[in-house]
């Protein structure tokens, strides 16, 4: 039995996934970035191995895609992030025709075709508001888990504005707010309600469209997936592996070269390297 391979190198994570020949994932690994971006690579192409019970002799290409993929020592090819965040979904949720991506420190707007390829994009790659970094700051201002803060923003009656557009001030912004009496809950609303101010006006510059799909770490977040599909309009498709979306796409890059593709998939915008 042959496999092929996709790792994604973030910011913040590095995801790895394994498919067999029916495109199926038989493998996945996340790690948090706490050593270099080569090795971390590694360490997860291994780990989504062994949750695979596969051997790395049975993998017959790997693609890489991500910040970091060409850190991919071990990687046959290098494949953009937004055209693996383009595959990934439209292979979950065949149809998809936009994709929100919202990682640790770029947010994209996707708008893709039917066999997955990329339309048209933008993204907030100049700063890192409406990223996940900007929920980073709430996290650390409160003293909370990330995984905690979308559920305590549901809770809020009464949300906070926040001003700035700068991660490096929101953390003071919300230190601001709490100290003049604001709940925890309200001032995270406002957060939340910030972020997703920004992705609804990338989403409106490739143009809103139906079928969405929500993929990146930020997707983990309840609060951000109820105040998207209310300010989009349309239904947001969330997977349970909606965190790994860029490096499944990598994988089915990665099927193609080893398996045979039906149809090269090229895309008609250039991409950023």
């Amino acid at each position: 039995m042959k496999y092929v391979a996709g790792v994604d190198v973030g910011s913040t994570q590095t995801k790895a996934v394994i498919i067999d020949r029916n495109k199926t994932i038989v493998g996945r690994a996340i790690l948090d970035m706490e050593t270099s971006m080569t090795t971390i690579a590694q360490d997860a192409f291994r780990a989504a191995l062994k949750n695979a019970d596969v051997e790395e002799d049975q993998v017959e290409y790997v693609v890489a895609t991500g910040y970091g993929r060409y850190k991919v020592t071990f990687g046959d090819e290098q494949v953009t992030e937004i055209s693996c965040h383009a595959r990934g979904a439209v292979h979950l949720f065949p149809a998809t025709r936009m994709v929100i991506d919202i990682g640790g420190q770029d947010t994209k707007a996707i708008r893709v075709g039917p066999e997955g390829q990329v339309e048209d994009f933008t993204m907030n790659d100049k700063c890192a508001a409406g990223t996940g970094r900007f929920l980073g700051a709430a996290s650390y201002a409160l003293e909370m888990s990330l995984s905690d803060l979308g559920p305590l923003a549901l809770k809020s009656t009464n949300p906070v504005r926040i001003t700035t557009t700068c991660t490096v001030f929101a953390e003071s912004e919300i230190i601001s707010h709490l100290a003049k009496g604001c709940l925890p809950e309200d001032v995270l609303m406002g957060v939340h309600q910030a972020i997703t101010s920004r992705c609804v006006s990338l989403a409106r510059r490739v143009g809103i469209v139906p079928e969405a799909t929500f993929t990146g770490g930020v997707s983990r977040n309840i609060a951000m997936c109820q105040l998207l599909e209310e300010q989009l309009g349309i239904p947001i498709n969330v997977s349970p592996d909606a965190h790994l979306i860029g490096a499944l796409g990598a994988a089915i890059f990665a099927h193609d070269r080893a398996f045979g593709a039906a149809a090269e998939l090229t895309t008609n915008v250039t991409e950023e390297a």
